[in-house]
């Protein structure tokens, strides 16, 4: 009989995964990381009880956060992935031929290189691109501390707790617009508002002194569960939320992307919020 994994995430409110084959269970330097498979979602990694990713979805989430900002900006040569060590999102933004340069700061080592050997699948080969420049190390001490500028900010962390709790403060979004081109895009991971809807406004709160612009989108990502999750969305050009999805179309084709969720009209349509979401964003 399979072991189950019970996800610690929420009071009063989870998910449980069979655990059919443990393929690793370790406490690295920074946190409890754990992959194991399931006959649903296929192959999942969890860190400190909280499921990050799965085979069967990660594509939702890993297409919404890369090519909603890449290809509202259309010029972005430079993008920064703060996080993101299972190597999906290094993958996706390494799929626009116009990007000539991937920055990734990951904290855990252990995460990288146990994806890279249980998970390949999800990097699909991005660890071997010479257009990616990997850094193991503290994400919000490099946007402090870097003098290097990026078109596209990827946030790509684990919730506020942990680890993560850091790339969730007003410093962390306040040193990322310093680390942004004129024009430049910071999005982030924001949770599942329907049971963590303080991740919404407090993003909110922080980024609102910085940026001009600031809003979310959404994207239904099975295994974060709660419904909808949000992505926070910062820039000082408030037209790049508000493009119409022909011109998004003209970019997605010469982009010459093929993908499982992201589509012009899902891009332009996860930006209309439901009306529980806006009231989240106070000012």
């Amino acid at each position: 009989m399979s072991e189950w994994f019970n996800e610690t995430l929420h009071d009063g409110y989870g998910q449980r995964l069979t655990m059919d084959k443990v393929l690793f269970r370790e406490r690295t330097e920074h946190q409890d990381l754990v992959i194991f498979e399931n006959a649903v979602f296929g192959r999942v990694m969890a860190l400190d009880g909280i499921v990050q990713t799965t085979e069967g979805d990660e594509f939702v989430y890993h297409e919404m956060l890369t090519h909603v900002p890449i290809l509202a900006h259309g010029r972005a040569k430079r993008v920064l992935i703060i996080g993101g060590g299972d190597g999906g999102m290094a993958r996706e933004a390494l799929r626009h031929t116009s990007v000539e340069q991937v920055t990734m700061v990951e904290i855990d080592r252990s995460v990288v290189d146990m994806c890279m050997k249980h998970l390949p699948s999800i990097s699909a080969g991005a660890f071997d691109n010479p257009r990616l420049d990997l850094r193991i190390a503290d994400g919000a001490k490099f946007v402090e501390e870097t003098d290097g500028k990026w078109d596209v900010i990827i946030v790509d962390s684990t919730d506020p707790i942990g680890p993560g709790e850091v790339l969730f403060r007003e410093s962390f979004y306040k040193a990322c617009k310093r680390c942004l081109t004129d024009g430049g895009i910071l999005v982030t991971q924001n949770g599942v508002p329907f049971v963590q809807g303080s991740e919404v406004t407090n993003s909110f709160d922080r980024l609102g002194p910085h940026f001009a612009d600031v809003w979310f989108y959404t994207a239904a990502v099975p295994t974060y569960q709660g419904g909808l999750m949000a992505f926070g969305w910062a820039t000082d050009d408030g037209g790049l939320r508000r493009a119409p999805v022909a011109d998004i179309a003209v970019r997605f084709e010469n982009a010459g992307l093929d993908c499982r969720y992201y589509t012009p009209e899902a891009h332009v349509g996860a930006f209309g919020l439901p009306a529980f979401i806006r009231k989240l964003m106070r000012s």
